[in-house]
């Protein structure tokens, strides 16, 4: 007999043992993509059920599309490690996980195959679709994470996720010259980008310098939004592709 997944996506069960109870009362407000970011698919599962890792995470994608239930989505994975977005720093206790093999950057980073990106697109549409989760909460590891993580990184197609309905996404605007900033600058466009970013959700600080955790923000904002060219290098694309995607989220 069969175990029953949570989600109606074709998927089997493989459980890891490393969950534990959500905190009290949060909602299931977040989903959250990684890659697994090592040589082999089995040596990821592994790692992700091994008790003495303490990493998990609900659901895992393989390169031609099968899925696996690792965790139970009532139960809180350890996926997300030290985050924030939107000041939550128990960014577990909020979130769906999927990690999605592809080797990453340490071990010779490809393209994800279309099999995989189908399957982890309709993954994602049932996750958000049961649990309400809000386009702009649909969040790479890099986005929570950011001067720890680079996954999945600027090769994941986030806009074939949108076209299925997936994350808060908008064209980005083409890289040209113009309007830069860095680390080590300071004044009020930079206080107005950390403002943009803050908002948006990234762990910055608005101080006017643009400091260290602001470049890797920017960073890991343009790997997501902005892939074409991701330098944490402030340009007119970064400003105006990060202006529209706040344009387009509900006015609170």
């Amino acid at each position: 007999m069969s175990v029953a997944t949570d989600t109606s996506v074709k998927a089997k069960v493989h459980p890891s043992p490393n969950h534990n109870d959500r905190a009290l009362g949060a909602p299931i407000d977040m989903l959250v993509l990684h890659y697994t970011g090592m040589k082999s698919a089995e040596e990821a599962l592994q790692r992700l059920c091994d008790p003495r890792t303490e990493v998990s995470a609900h659901y895992f994608v393989y390169e031609d599309g099968r899925i696996l239930q690792c965790v139970p989505e009532a139960r809180r994975a350890w996926h997300a490690g030290k985050s924030f977005w939107k000041g939550e720093t128990d960014v577990n206790s909020r979130s769906i996980g999927i990690e999605i093999v592809n080797p990453g950057h340490e071990w010779g980073y490809t393209d994800f195959p279309e099999a995989q990106i189908a399957a982890v697109a309709e993954l994602c549409a049932d996750i958000c679709r049961r649990h309400s989760i809000h386009p702009w909460m649909v969040l790479a590891h890099s986005d929570i994470a950011p001067e720890r993580k680079e996954d999945p990184g600027e090769k994941f197609p986030w806009a074939t996720l949108a076209k299925a309905g997936v994350g808060h996404y908008v064209d980005p605007v083409p890289v040209t010259t113009g309007l830069f900033m860095q680390e080590g600058e300071s004044g009020q466009p930079v206080e107005a980008v950390q403002s943009m970013l803050a908002i948006y959700g990234y762990d910055v600080d608005i101080t006017g310098h643009f400091d260290t955790r602001t470049r890797y923000a920017v960073t890991a904002f343009q790997r997501h939004f902005r892939p074409e060219k991701v330098d944490g290098i402030v340009d007119q694309s970064t400003i105006e592709t990060l202006h529209a995607l706040l344009a387009r989220l509900p006015r609170l």
